[in-house]
């Protein structure tokens, strides 16, 4: 019998730019479900770094049980590394992998990097898997990763709440999110926070401190500032702690609730403290609703395989899990509407916003 005859299809497996929960859950989904197919399932390592250098490893059932119930991925990932000004070099090491075909699990950097070796006229037959905590991606109407994000929030501001009214403090929380708000809207708004700041509502200075003079007058011994790391002060800007060379993003936010929580302090006397949850809302374990969002797309994912419908993306829209083009998930952040009803739900619990 000839080589070509036994030779199994390779499908290549990829989670690139930032990690989230929920990344091993839909490794572990999409190998479960391929599993009757008989393929070679290739486990791209560490996002583009692994196809430029060629690193990859086998993935089984047994190398994946389990995988679900975990943070981070067990491929690795990297947000380092792009295609701009590399995509023949990318396009090369890619068919060097020899894949049929390659689902890939990312955000906005990983499908930007991806379109330009699909629009440089490359044999690219893709799957696209929307991934991020900041739920900021188009196309698709809640990415997995975010659920949990706001889990770690709403949890971190129950807990903090009581050391904040035993010291009679302010306490500011910083989440991810860069310029997009959800995380701390949905994690604030979930723990009934005093105070939630988003990057799409510039805030009111004067504002904000007549409510926390308000707050303070009517006996309040502590109040919760949730604040996303992209927001800022009508007229002001979104401020950058520091850049990352080569990155597709270089510009890392951060630094705001320090700065925030120093100025309740000057403005209204009330001690204030500030904490950053940073990568705190990337490591915890999915939640529930997370795991039924990657199983779903995992099991989606594997029918797209099956039925040779490359091209596509899995994403969930109407609290389902479907199908659409890739290109829906290639277009500028989805920010929040300045009338969205989280924010009039918590404009009507008497949080400031």
């Amino acid at each position: 019998m000839s080589t070509s005859s036994t030779k199994r299809r390779r499908i290549g497996l990829l989670t690139g730019g930032g990690d989230a929960p929920g990344l091993n859950g839909i490794i572990e989904a999409t190998v479960r479900a391929l599993a009757p197919m008989n393929l070679e399932i290739v486990g791209i390592c560490d996002g583009f770094e692994g196809i430029y250098d060629g690193r990859c490893i086998p993935l089984d059932v047994e190398r994946v049980r389990g995988a679900h119930n975990f943070a981070g991925t067990l491929l690795g990932t990297s947000n380092k590394s792009g295609t701009k000004g590399r995509e023949s070099e990318f396009a090369q090491a890619l068919a060097k992998l020899q894949l049929e075909g390659l689902i890939a699990a990312g955000g906005d950097g990983t499908f930007e990097g991806l379109s330009r070796v699909l629009n440089g006229g490359q044999n690219l037959r893709l799957i696209g898997v929307p991934k991020t905590i900041d739920n900021d991606l188009q196309g698709t109407d809640v990415t997995f990763g975010f659920d949990t994000a706001c889990a770690v929030v709403a949890e971190s501001v129950d807990a903090l709440r009581a050391t904040a009214e035993a010291h009679r403090r302010v306490i500011v929380v910083e989440t991810m999110g860069r310029t997009a708000g959800w995380i701390a809207l949905g994690g604030g708004l979930a723990s009934y926070a005093d105070v939630i700041l988003i990057p799409e509502r510039p805030y009111d200075p004067e504002a904000l401190k007549q409510h926390l003079l308000k707050l303070r007058a009517s006996g309040r011994r502590g109040a919760m500032v949730v604040i996303g790391e992209g927001a800022h002060a009508k007229g002001g800007k979104p401020r950058v702690a520091f850049h990352v060379a080569g990155s597709p993003q270089s510009e890392r936010l951060g630094g705001v609730a320090e700065e925030l929580a120093r100025w309740v302090e000057r403005e209204t006397q009330w001690e204030a403290r500030h904490v950053v949850l940073g990568h705190l809302q990337r490591s915890r374990h999915p939640t529930t609703t997370d795991r039924f969002i990657t199983a779903a797309m995992g099991v989606e994912v594997a029918r797209m395989v099956s039925e040779n419908q490359w091209g596509q993306a899995v994403v969930v829209r109407d609290g389902r899990v479907t199908r659409a083009p890739l290109t829906d998930l290639m277009k500028p952040a989805r920010l929040i509407d300045t009338d969205h009803r989280w924010v009039k739900l918590a404009q009507a619990l008497g949080l400031f916003i």
